[in-house]
């Protein structure tokens, strides 16, 4: 008996998540090691220590089950955004939240419209409920809002994703733009806007999306602390959105998916705004070395807003397939519909370092 038989077909068309490469992996296969990883958006700098020293006392309660409601985290969020508890929902990571958020409100044959060269969990999220996802051709690799509104109307969607900045292009849209799609989007359609990598924008360019929610209850806001608090690890994210939306997300929560380290962490990396301001003037210099080193290697990118840059570059996949080989891990995009792209994130200065002249020698090589 084939057993994947008994999954709904819409399972077993799912093709997985592929997550960067760990070091420990790239270690074992080529026996190399001080590998510099610059393929998953992490930061550089790690943890905040505040996040460090909380982690520590949090782990004397291992043995007892995590609060369940998030008290604690939730009150640090009501108390820096101004929402109420009751608007909040808590995830494993803001992966979690896009699931949440599918599993919620959406049924098979229900329709879901995002962007070409967008976050690959949308749809992914969306097929696993039997979803139908619709990806609207992009413009310059950022999102088409005029056409995925026209979409959302023509298909009846239930769902809008949206990215912003966007993974894996870096490309930004502006507040008004946003809010111009809000208000011309009919109210029954939600909006999933994601902005797991908010804390990376300029300061010309941020904007508080948080305050639309009481004019557009139909908006979800997902943010993560994998970014730029540097908890990756740990897996914690938040949502907000209206009470009634949140309801239903908590609906299908699991009611420990937060564990107690990463909420307790999780508290003290949002206090710790030095740390994120560090984290944020760390990135605007090594996107500057980066960028700039690909510049002067000819090479085309995609100007980003985020903490990695997509460049374009001839035989992608064996060129990631050098780099590997000189201890330098990027990230293929080919399942983005970007066959000809990497994307890397930005590093420590020494690391972008290792990674451009590791990319100069790979270029020599390939002509």
């Amino acid at each position: 008996m084939n057993y994947c038989d008994l999954a709904p077909s819409y399972i077993r068309s799912i093709a997985p998540y592929q997550p960067g490469k760990p070091i420990a992996e790239l270690e074992r296969e080529l026996g190399i090691t001080g590998i510099v990883k610059l393929a998953s958006n992490e930061n550089p700098l790690g943890a905040s220590p505040a996040a460090m020293a909380a982690m520590q006392e949090a782990i004397k309660s291992i043995a007892l089950y995590p609060d369940g409601n998030g008290f604690e985290l939730k009150d640090a969020l009501v108390k820096r955004y101004g929402v109420t508890h009751a608007s909040i929902t808590l995830g494993n990571g803001s992966n979690d939240l896009l699931e949440l958020a599918a599993r919620a409100f959406l049924a098979p044959g229900d329709k879901v419209v995002y962007s070409a060269h967008a976050f690959a969990v949308y749809a992914l999220a969306s097929q696993a409920v039997g979803a139908t996802g619709i990806s609207v051709p992009a413009i310059n690799f950022g999102h088409n809002l005029d056409a995925m509104r026209q979409a959302a109307q023509d298909h009846k969607a239930k769902i809008v994703f949206i990215a912003n900045p966007n993974n894996p292009t870096g490309t930004f849209l502006t507040a008004q733009e946003l809010q111009s799609f809000m208000r011309q989007l009919p109210a029954n359609i939600l909006v999933v806007l994601d902005e797991a990598y908010n804390e990376y924008l300029p300061e010309d360019k941020r904007y508080d999306s948080i305050s639309w929610l009481k004019d557009f209850p139909n908006l979800i806001i997902s943010r993560t602390f994998s970014k730029a608090y540097g908890l990756a690890g740990l897996r914690v994210g938040y949502a907000m959105a209206h009470e009634q939306v949140t309801d239903m997300m908590n609906r299908v929560r699991q009611p420990f998916n937060v564990n107690s380290v990463a909420q307790a962490a999780a508290v003290a990396a949002l206090r710790d705004v030095s740390f994120v301001k560090r984290t944020f003037e760390l990135n605007q210099r090594g996107m500057s070395q980066i960028t700039e080193g690909l510049t002067k290697l000819g090479l085309e990118y995609i100007p980003s807003f985020g903490n990695f840059v997509a460049f374009r570059i001839g035989g992608a996949t064996a060129m990631y397939r050098r780099l590997l080989e000189l201890g330098v891990i990027v990230r293929p995009i080919a399942n983005y519909d970007m066959a000809d792209w990497l994307r890397v994130s930005i590093g420590l200065e020494s690391e972008n370092a290792k990674f451009l002249t590791a990319l100069k020698q790979a270029i020599g090589e390939q002509k």
